[in-house]
Formats: C-alpha cells, sequence, structure tokens
C-alpha cells in the first residue's frame, strides 16, 4: 500500500508500506514515520483488546487509518485545482508560474490516480476472502475499506477531468491571445498600406511625373494617401479589429 500526504513545502509524496501478516503476527515496514501506523500504534497503547481481537483486525485497523488520511490530500488538491479554474481565466494566468502549477498539480492527480486503483485491487481480493488469514468476520470491514478506495479513486478522477478542462481552457486562451496580436500586428500593416504605396510611388525625385500634371501634384498624393489611410482604420474599426 502507499501513504500519501503534502510536506511543509507543500510537495506531494508518497510512502510506500508493506504489510506481513501471519496467524499471529502483525509486521509493516516503511522507510519514513507513517501516521496510519504511529496511530494504530497509540490505538493499541490505550486499547490492548485490539491485539487480541487478530492480525487482520489490526491490519484493518493500519489500512483505514492510511485511507482516512488521504482526505487531508485530497482537500489541499481540491483547493489547488479550484485557486486554478478561479484564475484561470485572469490576467496573470498568461505566466510561464501558472503553467508550472498547472503542469504540477497535473503530475499529483495522475500520481494520486496511479497508486490508488492498483490498492483498491490489493483490498477487493482481501475483500472476497482469497486470503485465509483474513477471517470471514472481517471481510465486511475490508469490503468498505474497497468502497472508500473505490469513491477516492472515483473522486480523483472527477478532480483530474475538472483540471484537464481547465489546461484546455488555458491553452485556448493563449491561442486567442495569439491570434489578436497577430490581428493587431496585420490591422498596423493594412493602415500604413496606401502610406507606402503612394510614398513609393510618387515619393521618387523625378522632375517629370506623368500622372500628375496640376501644380497641385504634391497636394493631391497627400490628400489621397490620408484619405485613403482614415477609410482603412474606420474598416478595420467596424471589423473590430482595433
Amino acid at each position: 500500500m502507499h501513504a500519501v500526504e503534502f510536506t511543509q513545502a507543500e510537495k506531494f509524496t508518497t510512502t510506500e508500506l508493506d504489510l506481513f501478516v501471519g496467524k499471529d503476527y502483525l509486521v509493516t515496514f516503511h522507510r519514513t514515520p507513517l501516521k496510519s501506523v504511529q496511530g494504530a500504534v497509540d490505538r493499541v497503547g490505550k486499547s490492548t483488546g485490539l491485539i487480541t481481537r487478530g492480525p487482520d483486525r489490526l491490519a484493518h485497523t493500519i489500512l483505514d487509518l492510511l485511507v482516512d488520511n488521504y482526505q487531508p490530500v485530497m482537500a489541499e488538491l481540491a483547493g489547488e485545482l479550484e485557486d486554478i479554474e478561479a484564475s484561470v481565466l485572469a490576467k496573470e494566468s498568461s505566466s510561464k508560474a501558472f503553467m508550472a502549477e498547472i503542469l504540477k498539480v497535473r503530475g499529483d492527480f495522475s500520481q494520486l490516480r496511479a497508486i490508488a486503483g492498483p490498492q483498491r485491487e490489493v483490498i477487493e481480493r482481501l475483500a472476497r476472502g482469497e486470503n485465509k488469514l483474513i477471517r470471514s468476520v472481517m471481510l465486511p470491514y475490508y469490503r468498505d475499506l474497497r468502497d472508500n478506495l473505490a469513491r477516492l479513486d472515483a473522486t480523483a478522477g472527477g478532480y483530474h477531468e475538472r483540471l484537464m478542462m481547465a489546461f484546455d481552457i488555458f491553452l485556448n486562451k493563449a491561442a486567442f491571445e495569439a491570434n489578436e496580436g497577430i490581428k493587431f500586428l496585420t490591422a498596423i500593416t493594412a493602415v500604413t498600406l496606401p502610406v507606402v504605396m503612394v510614398g513609393g510611388w510618387y515619393g521618387m525625385n523625378f522632375d517629370h511625373m506623368p500622372e500628375l500634371r496640376s501644380p497641385h501634384g504634391y497636394l493631391l498624393a497627400s490628400s489621397f494617401t490620408l484619405v485613403s489611410t482614415a477609410l482603412m482604420v474606420i474598416y478595420l474599426k467596424k471589423k473590430k479589429w482595433f
């Protein structure tokens, strides 16, 4: 089995817990202290009758506490998910830090689902009575433990889908902002087109321009440039490109 928790640095961590159940003993192995094991030890210290009820009962107590300790982690991940959903449309959501936060929470949910599913299968085997060391009187308790893991897995799956929806919105927003930038640059190009065209054609230092025989040719070219530019601006504003 795997215990989960958040460290002081708000990092999602998992710790493997191995249990060896015998006829009259229970051995646990874990590389770091676990709240579930310590909680079971405290219960045994307060009520020695828990030991006399059998190793399978004591094993269930440890596993039950282990699954219960998933709830604070789920609450923490749910809070992070709500923060992401609330700010995904905010202005600061386009920052690299926000992108890193989405990927971090996505990794946490993926890791949680990766360990919740196999654990449910392990408990399912115990709940079916495949192991003779699990007495029939304890099977309903293990079934309840299996159901809790199933609900936890389903909740994690729902959270993961919500996160993916928020991620899709974030990507669509980023694409929309990029398109708006391209649209603005295109509008600038369109506005300056008359100036570039007229200036390029009539801005040459020729002594004789057949197209502008009038002595007011410079004024005509300038007026045409201003009018065409103004009309282009009005057209683009109607198209809501500005």
